[in-house]
């Protein structure tokens, strides 16, 4: 997949004189407090160096101070960066001339807050078509293009409405709307949903995803949060910011189960981790046989695979059933081949299912039959995986807090 964003080794000092003592003293290793402490002057972004490929959500995360903000504030040069480079679809975004930026942010890029910044004088289709009208969009072509951003995030029959007749949540919206009106290639999403109620939080970043996955030619979403919960649920990727510097980029699954610090493992520890992970980090590849095969060929199937059960299809692929190899070689040697008469009934999944809300379904300690948008099967999953992926960061929390427990000790025995 091609490259959307690529930031290289940028660096952000706030103060005077950025570029004099306190980079020199960035650059040979010196922490944010002594730079800040002998120079006078503020480490925002400390070597941030990584890739966004197309069609990707890369969230950075990170608590009040880390420089999140600050860093999606240098993609589009809101921030200017201190040194190093910002490129944007081959394009190097840190050596355009002002009439170049003011062309690259109104064509390429689209900006959601988290303070809705809506025109109350204006109603929502005025808003929605604004960045259009910037742009010197005709007026018809811009309405249509803000009436089908408004479909896309739900508002479509609001367009006559002004912001004071909406919900906090509905605003939001409407902030959305005006960024996908203009079709960036790239979406920078500011702690967009932070301002709003949990549920109606919830229901935006549902409403995100959808939107993401019904585009032919999804945008490329650099997304800020302070909520890892959040980061996990719609982040391709994910980075986590401490101080200025990454302590960490990788899948939800990764941060989640792999910490690579101590500071990333604290966060972890009060994930919800069954409202991260999903059916695919534990599906396995079925045993499965056509409805008319024998129990022998069912047999073989799970030989062939190293499982304990066969998922059995109908002519089109979709799972109707399972077959314990218990049962199958019990039916072989009492000499019956119909697999109907044992077949066992079993829940269906989808990749994309949270474990939490599958675990419901493992109260008969059958395989799941994992299946595609088409109902066809793709995979299996097996009660005992899912309690041992579940289980396995609660274990490394506990083996961080009995790390801080000795450490504690030590402490006061001291």
């Amino acid at each position: 997949m091609a490259t959307m964003i690529q930031l290289q080794h940028v660096v952000k000092i706030f103060g005077d004189e950025p570029r004099g003592d306190a980079l020199s003293m960035l650059q040979a290793g010196c922490s944010k407090d002594e730079i800040q402490e002998r120079t006078g002057h503020v480490v925002g972004v400390d070597d941030a160096d990584f890739d966004v490929e197309a069609g990707e959500i890369f969230v950075v995360m990170g608590l009040s101070g880390s420089g999140k903000s600050t860093l999606i504030r240098c993609v589009n040069r809101l921030v200017e960066p201190t040194d190093g480079k910002v490129i944007v679809a081959g394009e190097d975004v840190t050596a355009l001339d002002p009439r170049q930026l003011q062309e690259f942010r109104r064509n390429k890029t689209g900006m959601v807050f988290q303070h809705f910044g809506l025109f109350p004088h204006q109603n929502v289709l005025s808003n929605v078509a604004f960045g259009l009208k910037v742009k010197g969009v005709p007026l018809d072509e811009r309405n249509r293009a803000a009436e089908e951003a408004l479909e896309l995030v739900g508002l479509a029959g609001y367009q006559n409405s002004f912001p004071s007749q909406l919900s906090g949540g509905m605003q939001q919206r409407v902030g959305l709307a005006r960024a996908l009106a203009s079709n960036p290639d790239i979406l920078l999403m500011d702690e967009a949903f932070s301002a709003l109620d949990p549920l109606i939080r919830r229901q935006m970043q549902d409403e995100l995803l959808s939107i993401q996955a019904g585009l032919a030619e999804r945008n490329t979403i650099l997304f800020i949060t302070h909520d890892l919960n959040e980061a996990l649920r719609v982040g391709t990727r994910v980075c986590i910011m401490k101080d200025g510097a990454i302590h960490q980029i990788g899948t939800p699954e990764d941060i989640l189960m792999r910490p690579g610090t101590d500071y990333v493992a604290e966060f972890v520890q009060d994930v919800d981790q069954g409202r991260v992970l999903l059916i695919e980090s534990v599906s396995e590849e079925p045993a499965s046989v056509d409805r008319a095969a024998s129990v022998t060929a069912a047999l073989e199937a799970m030989a062939r695979t190293g499982r304990q059960v066969a998922h059995v299809v109908d002519s089109g692929g979709r799972p109707i059933g399972i077959v314990t190899h218990d049962d199958a070689q019990t039916a072989k040697a009492q000499g019956t081949q119909d697999l109907d008469h044992m077949m066992q009934q079993t829940p269906t999944v989808t990749n994309d299912m949270m474990l939490a809300k599958v675990y419901q379904l493992c109260d008969k300690g059958l395989p799941l039959a994992v299946v595609d948008a088409n109902g066809s099967l793709i995979g299996s999953v097996r009660p005992l995986e899912i309690l041992a992926e579940l289980g396995r960061v609660e274990s490394i929390s506990e083996r961080l807090e009995l790390a801080k427990a000795e450490t504690s000790t030590e402490s006061s025995e001291s």
